[in-house]
């Protein structure tokens, strides 16, 4: 399969950041800034493809396809468009065969796109859909949504969900381009951008204090918009491309970007992926402060830490506490028993990202069972 290189030829515009993620001949640029879907056109064009499948969902299709597809068309692409219902359930084996029949009824070879215009759903499904059919084409990620635009549509991480658990049925399928206009954040609701904001500060939790200390005194510019929202996207995506070039498939420290995912994947299967009850940042946000809580009772990070982290997520609006969640989670076995779905188990043994401290993040393997199982049973009474 013959993967076209970044867009090299295009010099930014001044108000636009790239980050290019040196993957050798399955390199690509990232591209931050306000107006970027409006330049998508001759981008995508650059990329030498004729045609171009569109996935979105019912919430963003209406707001931006027909932007996309008068911008392809206008460079001679010819365009499809396939519009799914909106949320978590959309991570399905029905809508990924729905999308691969999509694809194939449009015609795509594969020299050819899927464009994917969405937040981290609409990405990770049609990500997957351009993995498999015709044994890979090539794709493109349009990211929408905050945490689209810092985390899911970077590094080739694609999949559905399972009943047994979340992205547990995917593959590894880089991009040939995302393009991340930070404008199209404005619509967001603010739930949502919250929900986004966990992933951001994510990336100072693992391995950057300064980042995070950027973020507690910036995070209400952020979140309106401007030059800060640009920067905390473009440095997140840096942040995250480093993690993807030294450690592609998983194999090593790419593991420390699931800081949080652990509890709250499982936190998610608990409430079977109702996002009226809990979206993936807020299980993000309650994982996160339960990692360092977590990693207090260990005797491996001062309470200070833990306390700072708590009231940061708690300031910016988000839940941090297994009774935050409604409708309840469940008992310390329910969640212990999402726990085991978890990819990062190897031999039944489960895997934690734990902390020393803020930016100081490890990979703990083999946590005994009964050791978390005592955990989220204090979490749950208090």
């Amino acid at each position: 399969m013959t993967h076209a290189g970044p867009v090299a030829a295009r010099r930014p515009e001044a108000s636009e950041t790239i980050v290019h993620v040196p993957l050798g001949e399955r390199a690509y640029d990232i591209v931050v800034g306000r107006g970027v879907l409006q330049e998508a056109g001759p981008r995508i064009a650059a990329l030498g493809a004729r045609t171009a499948a569109i996935v979105t969902d019912a919430h963003v299709g209406p707001l931006y396809a027909e932007t996309l597809e008068r911008s392809l068309q206008a460079e001679g692409l010819r365009t499809s468009t396939l519009t799914l219902p909106p949320g978590e359930a959309t991570k399905s084996y029905a809508s990924l065969a729905e999308t691969c029949d999509a694809v194939i009824g449009a015609k795509v070879e594969r020299g050819d796109l899927v464009v994917a215009l969405g937040g981290g759903v609409i990405g990770d499904l049609a990500g997957f859909a351009a993995a498999v059919v015709r044994r890979g084409v090539r794709f493109v990620q349009v990211p929408t949504t905050l945490l689209s635009q810092v985390d899911s549509s970077v590094g080739g991480k694609t999949g559905i969900n399972s009943p047994h658990g979340k992205n547990l049925v995917g593959a590894f399928h880089q991009p040939n381009l995302v393009l991340a206009d930070t404008a199209l954040l404005d619509t967001l609701p603010a739930r949502e951008m919250r929900a986004g904001y966990a992933e951001v500060a994510k990336y100072g939790l693992i391995d950057d204090e300064r980042f995070f200390a950027w973020c507690e005194a910036n995070w209400r510019r952020i979140v309106a918009g401007g030059p800060e929202r640009d920067e905390a996207v473009a440095r997140s995506c840096r942040a995250k491309a480093a993690v993807v070039v030294r450690d592609e498939r998983e194999d090593g420290d790419r593991a420390l970007l699931n800081l949080g995912h652990t509890f709250g994947h499982a936190l998610e299967r608990i409430t079977a992926y109702d996002s009226a009850r809990l979206v993936h940042g807020e299980g993000v946000a309650i994982g996160m402060n339960l990692a360092f809580r977590f990693s207090v009772s260990l005797g491996l990070c001062a309470a200070a830490d833990a306390g700072r982290v708590e009231r940061h997520l708690s300031e910016v609006g988000l839940p941090t506490r297994l009774s935050d969640v409604p409708g309840g989670c469940g008992t310390a076995d329910d969640l212990l028993e999402a726990m085991t779905q978890d990819k990062k188990v190897k031999a039944g043994a489960l895997t934690f990202i734990l902390a020393r401290g803020i930016g100081r993040s490890f990979i703990a393997r083999t946590i005994e069972p009964g050791t978390v199982r005592a955990f989220l049973a204090e979490q749950l009474q208090a």
